[in-house]
């Protein structure tokens, strides 16, 4: 029989701990974002529908961004059991510094469209993690305002190679006198995408006012605030070439660009320059034997050619074709801590967020973004110690199988292995 007695006030109270109530708006929601899903959500809530888009959108069917996060979840972990890691490291070296994290910042554009503080929420996010901070040639902050948010940290510059040569150039030896330390040369933009929500939302910079802009942003007033009393959004590096949004865009795509191009970079450039958007083993071999420092394997968030090839499905036969003193980074559809400890276990040394910097952005500016930095840290720091690692450098290939889902046509039938 259970004994039954008359409840004990004092022992109710221990139970019910009431939480202390956070009366701070912006604090109160940051809080309750668990993963970078839930800042997806606060963002698409807080952000007008074409800005919104404009971040989370891909190319066409969108097939690309949708496989790149797919490879991430068919992932398995094989944790090792008895190794206890109570402590461990998430520090790296990369590029030839250090990095309190395997990730840093990706170049994005528009960026101060999404939410107004821009690459200076991210710049000094980064600056307050100990990680890179990369700002796009399309950004909207310029490179000496870069440099002023992130003046000790590292800073990377993403560079287009426009028709306009000589653009590209000043902004090389810009980002250089600013003590930028990397370069992004960026390669998988011979042409614009079609992204077809931006198309389809009337996207421009400045946003145009339509009776169906208005009405969305009717219940977002504090964006339309911010936007309407802050500096004139513009493309920061780029203010002084003239012409349209248009022609700006489209000076920056080159279908003409080249090795050659690359060689007068490089003459240039005196710090370290990777290669961005490299999407096949054979460009991977070939630009290391070029000399460059490193590659990142990147389909551009899917925003370039839709059914490109996925860079972590890449990773593991490029790592095996450079060889392990080759930097390789990684992005594209990295939605969680796991994600990228799944791609230093195959073999990448470094790996770059965007969509998930933009979201904590939007969902509540610099804060969001340490939002999500912090998000993705607990993430890392909890993986590796399920994992039984203490350290970045103890994981390995057999810490992961990358599930088959997409397999190749051609391949034989009796070399499938269906999980």
């Amino acid at each position: 029989m259970v004994q039954r007695q008359v409840p004990n006030p004092a022992e109710l109270l221990d139970l019910m701990k009431f939480k202390k109530p956070e009366f701070n708006g912006k604090k109160r929601r940051l809080d309750s974002a668990l993963t970078i899903d839930d800042l997806r959500t606060i963002a698409k809530r807080r952000t007008p529908k074409a800005a919104f888009d404009y971040t989370d959108g891909a190319a066409e069917g969108e097939l690309s961004l949708t496989r790149a996060r797919q490879a991430f979840q068919d992932v398995e972990f094989h944790p090792g059991i008895l190794r206890p890691a109570p402590d461990v490291d998430t520090a790296v070296e990369i590029l030839g510094s250090p990095s309190a994290l395997p990730f840093g910042i990706a170049p994005t554009g528009f960026t101060r469209l999404m939410q107004t503080e821009g690459e200076v929420a991210g710049a000094g996010a980064a600056a307050a993690a100990g990680i890179p901070f990369t700002l796009s040639t399309l950004g909207t902050t310029s490179i000496e305002g870069v440099k002023a948010a992130n003046p000790h940290g590292r800073n990377w510059f993403q560079l287009y190679v426009m028709r306009d040569r000589e653009i590209s150039y000043e902004l090389t030896r810009r980002a250089a006198a600013a003590g930028f330390d990397t370069l992004q040369f960026t390669v998988d933009t011979p042409v614009a995408g079609a992204r077809l929500r931006d198309k389809r939302n009337g996207f421009s910079i400045p946003p145009q006012l339509t009776l169906g802009t208005i009405i969305n942003a009717i219940p977002r007033p504090w964006w339309w605030y911010d936007f309407l009393t802050t500096p004139k959004l513009e493309f920061a590096s780029l203010s002084t070439t003239g012409g349209t949004v248009g022609e700006l865009l489209d000076a920056a795509m080159d279908p003409t660009i080249s090795y050659d191009d690359l060689a007068v970079i490089r003459d240039i450039w005196p710090g370290k320059i990777v290669i961005k958007g490299v999407q096949n083993v054979e460009d991977s071999v070939r630009l290391r034997d070029a000399g460059v420092d490193g590659i990142v394997l990147s389909n551009h968030g899917g925003r370039q050619l839709d059914r490109a090839p996925i860079p972590f499905h890449l990773l593991p036969e490029v790592r095996t074709a450079v060889g392990d003193d080759f930097t390789v980074m990684v992005d594209t559809g990295i939605m969680n801590g796991a994600d990228i400890v799944a791609a230093v276990a195959l073999g990448a040394d470094f790996t770059l967020i965007g969509r998930a910097y933009l979201y904590g952005l939007m969902a509540g500016g610099r804060a969001g973004v340490d939002r999500t930095i912090e998000i993705l840290r607990t993430e890392i720091e909890r993986t590796m110690r399920l994992l039984g690692v203490a350290s970045l450098a103890e994981l390995e290939p057999s810490h992961v199988t990358q599930l088959t889902r997409l397999v190749p046509v051609a391949r034989a039938a009796s070399e499938v292995v269906v999980r």
